[in-house]
């Protein structure tokens, strides 16, 4: 994991971050809905498991993107080389969940195996942190689903006061169209210091296209 820090005085968006993070803190929040009718049955046909393969395809268009993965660290403000997922885990016991996090790899293999270990080392751990006393690094994203409900619209702020520049990503119920398409709701949050619309309308178009790549593997 490296992280570089940015000249904020040459940045080309340094008056922006300054307005949106300083003057007028914003975050914004939309949703839309993917096709993931072929990556649905992709994923059945390799025997691998849903839930992973969506974690690893998110993260690698997020990691496609130096604007989602800014941070401040040791009050330096700069931009980690590659993100992981941080993702909850739900406990049929006692209906509650813990957070976990697996490492990211560009190989999907290597990505979802670590998910798989994970799962069997410390999915059944209760308490906010499935995998403590560790702790999520400091390039750990929010990216979840709620399996239950297909939403319209999701958003998720944080409310306590620290400057958190990351993205939030939350899918949705998988649904079924009257033409046989099945549709996934998809949230995204995101702090409109580093992020805007243009940055997302990219990130939803890698997303489509890595989808498409994976299902001729």
């Amino acid at each position: 994991m490296k992280f570089t820090q940015i000249d904020i005085m040459n940045w080309p968006r340094g008056q922006m971050f300054y307005y949106f993070s300083k003057m007028a803190p914003t975050g914004y929040s939309l949703t839309v809905d993917v096709d993931v009718t072929d990556l649905f049955i992709r994923t059945k046909e390799i025997g691998r498991k849903f839930f992973p393969t969506y974690l690893w395809l998110v993260t690698k268009c997020m990691n496609k993107q130096t604007e989602f993965k800014i941070a401040y660290e040791e009050e330096k403000l700069g931009y980690y080389d590659v993100l992981t997922p941080l993702y909850a885990t739900f406990h049929d016991d006692d209906k509650t969940f813990s957070l976990m996090w697996t490492e990211y790899d560009d190989d999907y293999e290597v990505f979802h195996q670590r998910y798989i270990e994970n799962q069997k080392a410390y999915g059944d751990n209760h308490g906010v942190l499935a995998q403590a006393p560790l702790m999520p690094p400091p390039n750990a994203y929010t990216v979840s689903s709620i399996p239950w409900i297909s939403f319209n619209h999701f958003a998720v702020h944080s409310y306590e006061n620290k400057p958190y520049f990351f993205p939030s990503v939350e899918a949705g119920k998988i649904y079924e169209t009257k033409d046989g398409k099945k549709m996934m709701p998809l949230s995204i949050t995101c702090h409109h210091a580093t992020t805007d619309g243009y940055h997302v309308e990219q990130f939803l178009e890698n997303l489509e296209s890595e989808i498409a790549l994976f299902c001729k593997l």
